[in-house]
């Protein structure tokens, strides 16, 4: 049964590119994407040595002196871009041990009073002192930029491979797909003491598509299947980890399935686990629950034959159904950075944490 997947599915992107190799990817994409909701990409048009570049640059942006960190915090940003400390935040009601930067792809925000305020969500990112850190926010920009067009390019791969049209995406999309996307460097540093090894909590992303760069060889991501077991996620040199957004699980009516996950702590005497994900943003005005796609019975077919999910650990992201993508966004990010909502947010701030500003964020 799919159910009882014991391993993530590895997928060679150049077979995408031949037409006669094409229909075999589309197969092996089908069965990813309906029964694991994960996979592995390798052979994929992002320049090696950019890849080789950031994984580099991973550990050295946490190595600058914390005042520089804090320089760029990201309390400074009502886009939510920028550092946070470790153990900033909360999943399932336990800290989670990593510090990390957020960063995004280059926009120009341009909201103004009376504009929802999701609208302040895009915009430009902080960087890193460029002394301390030569080169990164050029080569990192270059290396987001490639794996924007493979996010793209992908999507709509998917859509062939769930029997729809590339043109059924276009409205989850800016016109021209002219989107800002994020993404971060992540550091998972061996926990100070057995009382947990909870790198990041179990949950599902948001929007349509994750792609992942291991940035070191230590294990640690794990996903969990229908049965409820969590399954090892080791990393592959030369591939990204791709899994399905909760935004693409719910427009395909449950077809694409969002895949809970969760990241342990390196092991004691080991070292840090970096990695740095990459999120595929959708339209922010759009509401997913009025947008849900229609497919061929013989498709929606496959979803039944999947088999019942036992619950899973993760239930983040459940507002898709009634709200605004950049709503959900939003107060996904309140939630999880209360001293930006603060700061930024006061409405909302007071809404979610009447009682003042706590210790942690929480997802949920």
């Amino acid at each position: 049964m799919a159910s009882n997947f014991s391993s993530i599915p590895i997928l060679d992107y150049s077979l995408a590119s031949n037409h006669s190799t094409k229909p075999d990817f589309i197969e092996q994409l089908r069965h990813a994407v309906i029964n694991v909701g994960f996979l592995y990409l390798s052979n994929t048009p992002v320049a090696r040595e950019d890849i080789d570049a950031v994984i580099e640059y991973a550990p050295r942006v946490f190595d600058i002196p914390q005042e520089a960190k804090d320089k760029v915090r990201m309390a400074n940003s009502p886009h939510f871009l920028g550092y946070s400390r470790f153990g900033a935040e909360l999943t399932k009601g336990k800290t989670d041990q990593r510090e990390q930067y957020d960063f995004a792809t280059p926009w120009t925000n341009t909201w103004k009073p009376g504009d929802p305020e999701y609208l302040k969500l895009w915009g430009e990112p902080q960087w890193p002192d460029e002394e301390l850190v030569p080169g990164f926010k050029e080569t990192f920009l270059r290396y987001i930029d490639q794996v924007e067009k493979l996010s793209l390019e992908f999507i709509d791969l998917l859509a062939e491979a769930i029997g729809i049209s590339p043109s059924d995406f276009d409205r989850f999309f800016n016109p021209g797909r002219h989107m800002q996307h994020r993404a971060k460097v992540v550091k998972y540093p061996v926990p100070p003491d057995s009382s947990s090894n909870q790198g990041v909590g179990p949950h599902f992303d948001g929007g349509f598509l994750t792609f992942l760069l291991q940035a070191s060889p230590h294990r640690g991501l794990q996903v969990q299947n229908l049965r409820g077991d969590w399954i090892d996620a080791p990393p592959i040199p030369g591939t990204f980890v791709v899994n399905i957004g909760k935004a693409l699980e719910t427009v395909t009516r449950g077809l694409a399935r969002a895949t809970s996950h969760r990241v342990l702590s390196p092991k004691p005497g080991s070292t840090p686990r970096y990695s740095i994900p990459f999120f595929q943003n959708i339209r922010q005005d759009v509401r997913i629950g009025e947008n849900v796609l229609d497919f061929k019975p013989e498709i929606l077919k496959l979803k039944e034959l999947r088999g019942e999910e036992r619950a899973p650990d993760s239930v983040n992201y459940a507002e898709y159904g009634q709200l605004p993508s950049g709503e959900v966004a939003l107060i996904g990010r309140v939630k999880s950075h209360p001293d930006v909502a603060q700061r930024h947010y006061p409405d909302l701030f007071k809404r979610f944490f009447p009682d003042g500003l706590p210790a942690q964020g929480f997802a949920y």
